[in-house]
């Protein structure tokens, strides 16, 4: 299949970029490279410098492709709660750019990189697809309002849709191909690496007073090469059966901020300063997965999200910046 990635340059949309083109299929990265980077282009994959706030840009895009996996969005939870303005331009109307770019061109099929952050303060664990919406921040309320559209787009213009709601994506490719830092990062992860490699002077622990085991937050980490084989599966799924889905992305199991600290200085036998900070406005104590859809329909599981996995693939890109 001829397949459009906006946002492919970035550090997920590399990797689905990398999946897809090991699986056969042809493919353009789109991306503006405000946070991609051009060493995270493939030689095998070509490439357009575009923007999804330029309509037209789209337009020509998608007119050359059948399907688009759509990965472009700004993602700071605490940066959305105070600069709303910036996600809706971003985030909203570039996606109805893409909408409307799609419907003009009868492009028929779409997986969007949604979040957990659709889902808000858990009612109940692990999350599945049946939990309530009730998004805590404004990144959150931007990809329910996304959902929406797709819903929409698919109901009247025949646009078939995959949702991937992400829950935490880390790691880097389990085969040592992709290299680029993910720039200004706001996931726990990186901002370890950052730490351990001297990149940053210590980590900011976000709160030690929640109702959780320790008092951080838990999260579902989820590797990014698992993320990148489900945008594949979630691809042949809505195009061979002719109809939309969303599912959850996750381990199914929750790390505590302190867990992942602590597994990061064993593994990567640096001391990593860190310091206990004020909450961050809109952060629920606890999110997990349920990923039993994502099983049924796609037949997909995780596999390489055990955190020693997801701290190993990263520290291997990660140490060469040691002491910079």
């Amino acid at each position: 299949m001829n397949i459009l990635v906006i946002g492919g340059a970035g550090y997920i949309g590399s990797h689905v970029t990398r999946e897809l083109l090991d699986r056969g299929h042809r493919v353009t990265v789109f991306d503006n490279l405000s946070f991609g980077l051009r060493e995270n282009l493939f030689s095998d994959a070509d490439f357009i410098h575009g923007d999804i706030l330029r309509y037209e840009q789209l337009v020509s895009a998608c007119r050359e492709h059948e399907a688009v996996i759509y990965l472009a969005a700004f993602k700071a939870v605490g940066e959305s709660m105070e600069k709303p303005e910036k996600y809706s331009v971003n985030n909203l109307i570039g996606s109805v750019n893409l909408l409307n770019a799609a419907s003009e061109t009868g492009l028929k099929y779409i997986v969007f990189s949604s979040s957990a952050a659709v889902y808000g303060e858990p009612v109940y664990l692990p999350i599945d697809e049946k939990h309530p919406l009730n998004p805590e921040n404004y990144y959150g309320f931007t990809k329910q309002e996304i959902e929406r559209m797709l819903s929409w787009y698919d109901r009247l213009k025949g646009i078939r849709y995959a949702s991937l709601r992400y829950f935490n994506a880390a790691g880097y490719d389990v085969k040592g191909r992709i290299f680029g830092l993910e720039q200004n990062p706001q996931n726990l992860l990186p901002v370890i690496m950052e730490a351990a490699c001297g990149m940053r002077k210590e980590l900011a622990v976000f709160g030690n007073d929640y109702d959780t085991p320790d008092g951080t937050c838990i999260r579902d980490y989820i590797h990014v090469s698992d993320l990148a084989s489900a945008h594949a599966l979630a691809l042949d799924y809505i195009s061979k059966k002719d109809k939309s889905l969303t599912v959850n992305l996750g381990s199914e199991t929750g790390s505590s901020v302190l867990e992942v600290l602590e597994t990061a200085r064993r593994i990567t036998k640096q001391p990593i300063p860190s310091r206990i900070t004020e909450r961050r406005l809109g952060d629920p104590a606890k999110l997990t997965a349920s990923a039993a859809l994502a099983l049924s329909l796609l037949g997909w599981k995780a596999e390489y999200s055990d955190m020693d996995t997801l701290v190993k693939t990263s520290w291997e890109v990660y140490r060469k910046y040691l002491s910079v």
